[in-house]
């Protein structure tokens, strides 16, 4: 496995540093320094070895979405929503769109000691058992995650029987950050489909900054200029909406969803 090459600070010679082969793939330089080493032993560096990537660190050159705290994948075929909370007016993630699956994700700050996506997975099991789903452990391209059916909510079969929709619950821990991910539609059970979503997520960048935080407060989403005034059009469209007592519709680029982290969160377009 290969070490995660940081970036090049300015007026550094290209040549000056070099990755030695080994667990972890420590960089030193020629003089045999070492220069910030990885954990051998950390799982977040292990797990991410191909993404996602921390801005710090020499990620492949593909075109990006600045947002702010995560610089997203920008590539033909996929839609990119800012998922808004809007009766709280906030941010709560971002949402990758293909023809057949939805990738919503959401950067939380995290100690510098240790991850925390653990301990997220446990309350996102907690969760979807006391809605009456049903979640297994499985050991995925980014290490542990979660598979659920998650029942969804006003639909049942011709039998009466509550219908679900399976959801994979990822994540990743970062240098102080970590990454989750709630994979819907047929990224959640077609393995073509499966693959074409882990690069999306793989291909995500992560700017943590250097402001301290809380464990687990979202790190600030930043929508650039044209998408808030999309944003802010689709927000009076609703108020009018409203007012003359018509369906709600969303523009494009927005949506809405639950808390953080919760499994019974949804984009719509």
């Amino acid at each position: 496995m290969f070490g995660r090459r940081r970036k090049k600070k300015d007026g550094e010679d290209a040549d000056s540093t070099a990755e030695t082969p080994g667990a972890g793939g420590t960089e030193v330089d020629f003089a045999g320094r070492p220069e910030d080493p990885p954990d051998p032993e950390k799982d977040a560096d292990r797990h991410r070895a191909n993404g996602p990537w921390d801005s710090t660190e020499q990620a492949p050159d593909v075109q990006r979405m600045d947002l702010g705290a995560v610089r997203i994948p920008v590539r033909s075929g996929v839609e990119i929503q800012v998922n808004v909370a809007q009766q709280q007016n906030r941010i709560i993630g971002v949402t990758l769109r293909t023809q057949g699956s939805a990738l919503q994700v959401q950067p939380f700050a995290a100690p510098k000691s240790s991850g925390v996506w653990e301990e997220m997975r446990e309350e996102l099991r907690s969760q979807v058992t006391s809605q009456g789903g049903k979640v297994e452990d499985f050991e995925g391209t980014f290490g542990p995650e979660l598979r659920a059916v998650v029942p969804v909510t006003g639909k049942k079969d011709d039998q009466g029987r509550q219908m679900g929709e399976r959801v994979r619950f990822i994540g990743v821990d970062g240098p102080r950050w970590v990454l989750h991910g709630v994979i819907r539609g047929e990224g959640a059970s077609k393995a073509e489909a499966m693959a074409e979503v882990e690069e999306l997520f793989q291909q995500i960048v992560v700017a943590r900054g250097d402001t301290p935080m809380p464990p687990r407060d979202m790190l600030p989403i930043v929508v650039p200029q044209e998408i808030q005034q999309q944003m802010a059009q689709a927000a009076e469209q609703r108020k009018r909406a409203e007012g003359n007592g018509q369906p709600q519709t969303d523009g494009g680029q927005t949506g809405e969803g639950g808390e953080p982290g919760e499994p019974g969160g949804r984009s719509d377009s």
